[in-house]
This record gives structure tokens, sequence and C-alpha cells, in this order.
């Protein structure tokens, strides 16, 4: 599988992309910004995009859904529960000072337990309300991309709009820490980890 990241934005999120070496079909996941980068990306790997994916719908993950969906025919892909974030996306980082292109509206709804087809190869998809109401992880053969909800040592933040400590922790208990201890997981932002090492040292994660 061909599997790249390129950190993208202000914020430097973690840009995802999947492809299928056999059918050359791949999907990205959360172009947050720097389209050009991402699509010199594409260019490099002879990929077609048939699925844009949000793992949630903040601003900075979302950014560059327009100028990607547009350029690609890809279908974008975001939970329901999040498509309020998604519509003031561009709103939203202009009250940071941030710049945001307004993404088009979602074709298809992820849903807990559906499955994302790119060639050969089959995403998993997991809801994991709790940062945002709509969030999600994406799961893999041995890895799962964590969006903002798990981080290396550290979880996603639940002080914003539609946040929940709660049902962040009941996520994380019950879709992620079920997964393999050699499970890799990509998370949102920062370096990687794995499931194992975050059931030992995350302090977010102790005594839970």
């Amino acid at each position: 599988m061909i599997f790249e990241t390129v950190v993208v934005g202000p914020l430097a999120v973690n840009c995802y992309l999947l492809g299928c070496e056999k059918t050359r079909e791949g999907v990205l996941i959360d172009p947050g910004a720097d389209t050009d980068k991402l699509t010199a990306l594409l260019s490099r790997h002879q990929l077609k995009i048939i699925h844009v994916i949000n793992t949630h719908g903040h601003f900075d993950h979302v950014g560059g859904n327009r100028k990607i969906v547009e350029e690609t025919g890809a279908d974008l892909l975001l939970h329901e529960a999040d498509v309020p974030l998604l519509a003031r996306a561009a709103a939203t980082a202009a009250a940071y000072g941030l710049p945001c292109v307004d993404s088009p509206p979602p074709d298809n709804y992820l849903l807990d337990g559906m499955t994302i087809n790119f060639g050969t190869y089959q995403l998993k998809v997991l809801h994991t309300p709790g940062h945002t109401p709509g969030g999600c992880c994406l799961s893999l053969d041995g890895i799962v991309i964590t969006g903002d909800t798990l981080f290396a040592e550290s979880v996603g933040r639940t002080d914003l709009p539609g946040g929940s400590l709660e049902l962040l922790m009941e996520s994380i208990r019950g879709k992620l820490l079920t997964l393999p201890d050699d499970t890799v997981a990509y998370p949102g932002h920062g370096p990687s980890t794995n499931i194992g090492r975050e059931k030992r040292i995350n302090p977010y994660l102790q005594g839970r």
C-alpha cells in the first residue's frame, strides 16, 4: 500500500494519502491546507483520489477540501454530526486570524462500522465522538488513523463547542484500546505511536 503523511497548514495537521499500487485508486484524509503540495504528491504517485475523508469538521482539517474535490472529482465524506462545524469552518478560522476556504458539503456520511474501499484495500470507520460530535477514526491492516481523538501521550481537547471528555474517554476505551497493542496510531497532529504504548504511558488514560 502507498502511505504518505504530509504536514499541512499553520496548525501542522497530518494529512494522510493512502493508495493502491495495483489500481492506482486512493483516498486523502484531512487535506487541511497546502493543496498545491497535495496535488503534486498525487501527481507523483499517479493516483486517482476517489474519496476525500475528514476525520472531523474543524477548520484546520478541512480547508483544502474544495480545491482537492474540484480537481479530483472525489466524493467528500464526513460524519453527519460534524456538518455544522464544516459549514462554519471558514468563519471559525477567521476568528483565530487564520485562512480557510469554505468546504463543499459532504457527498456521503461516515457511519460507525462502515467500510470504504479503494482499490484492493478497505478502511473501517470507527465513530469516536468526544473531540467533536462526529469525530471518526479509520482502521486498516494494523494501523488506525485517529484524527484528533488520540495523540502520542495525549488526547483530543474537549473544551471546544461540541466536545465531551466523558464521550472522548468512552470512545478511546471502546474503539481504540480494544485494538491490538501493535496497531500503529497515526494522529491528526504530531508523531505516530501505537496502542500498546498509549495504554502504558499516556497520562490521560491511566486509571481509566
